[in-house]
């Protein structure tokens, strides 16, 4: 396992526990379609299936979390959560895209919750 992936694991690990403080139930982590397209967390709030990004930065040097999320990623987010759908015979009316942004600081970090993201 390569550095960033050790890196990306633990912020996920943040968000997931964010989300489950947060009344969320994780259905999914990973979840893969096709080569490149993945969706990071899948989760179940209030019979909502919600779809979510997980962006991390250590510092804004290279720009904040939030710029990360381009048409591209969500063009692929978006086919992605449609493969789920069908799959998992879910009403395309009971879902939403969420973007869960993390930025490390010194001694701790913050966790900011997009939701219901237009993809």
């Amino acid at each position: 396992m390569t550095s960033s992936k050790k890196t990306g694991d633990q912020w996920e690990i943040v968000a997931i526990k964010y989300l489950q403080k947060n009344g969320y139930t994780i259905l999914d982590t990973n979840f893969k379609f096709g080569r490149f397209w993945e969706i990071d967390v899948i989760a179940k709030k209030d019979d909502i299936t919600v779809f979510i990004e997980i962006k991390y930065r250590l510092s804004t040097v290279f720009g904040s979390p939030e710029e990360s999320i381009t048409k591209n990623k969500l063009y692929k987010c978006r086919k992605t959560m449609e493969y789920y759908c069908k799959k998992n015979r879910i009403d395309f009316e009971k879902i939403r895209f969420d973007v869960i942004t993390i930025l490390k600081w010194e001694t701790s970090h913050k966790v900011t919750h997009y939701r219901n993201i237009e993809v």
